[in-house]
């Protein structure tokens, strides 16, 4: 009788033990990792090196003190960007959109022309959406991405009604790929697409080219 108390008491141990590591997410059940978005990393590092890329371009600049106290919350804002683009991803192909190189180069020759020239373009993306230049065509890449979606679910992206479309795609698309961000960057909200410490509403990050401020809308 005292044997089979001891067991039970031995295997409810254990299992209050392995409790946490059922349960966790994050950096406890995936070390290393910042988020898993659709099964696949995005790891610590991937996000720090971004910030970190961003930071070296930010120190060059003249107005470097202003664009590193304004960009405090940098790591956020890219943990963001990675899962909102995998996010983008999946509702374009979803959609069975997809975008060309040809198509990134486009409206990367249109932004640099309405912003006076490619060193126009690096500034107005590093100063006003905290991009380094290397990041550059990956961010450009979700301004032609996001307005295809658009085309092939019929919405309108200047009306209310076409962005609740497009937002309703995305948080499908978003749920669908079951994300999970380590607790340190906070949560991932499906429902507005977003992180729940980084506020960077999808409709005024990546519509048409305008060099909005990352934090437009918080």
């Amino acid at each position: 009788m005292h044997r089979r108390r001891r067991t039970a008491l031995a295997l409810t141990a254990a299992t209050l033990a392995a409790a946490p590591l059922l349960t966790a997410c994050g950096s406890e059940a995936h070390p290393g990792a910042a988020a898993v978005v659709g099964g696949e990393r995005i790891d610590v590092a991937t996000v720090q090196q971004q910030a970190s890329d961003v930071r070296d371009a930010q120190q060059a600049s003249e107005q470097s003190e202003e664009l590193v106290k304004k960009s405090g919350q940098l790591n956020r804002a890219k943990l963001h960007s990675l899962i909102f683009g995998r996010v983008l991803d999946r509702a374009a192909k979803d959609a069975g959109v997809t975008v060309s190189r040809k198509e990134v180069q486009q409206i990367h020759s249109a932004a640099a022309a309405q912003s006076g020239g490619d060193q126009g373009l690096r500034t107005v993306m590093l100063e006003q959406r905290w991009v380094a230049p290397g990041q550059i065509e990956d961010d450009l890449r979700k301004e032609v991405q996001l307005p295809k979606l658009a085309e092939a679910l019929g919405a309108d992206l200047q009306t209310p009604e076409g962005q609740q479309v497009v937002g309703k795609a995305l948080t499908e698309a978003s749920k669908a790929l079951h994300i999970d961000v380590n607790p340190r960057y906070g949560s991932w909200d499906d429902q507005k697409v977003q992180l729940s410490t980084y506020k960077a509403p999808w409709i005024t990050q990546v519509t048409t080219f305008q060099g909005q401020d990352p934090q437009a809308g918080a």
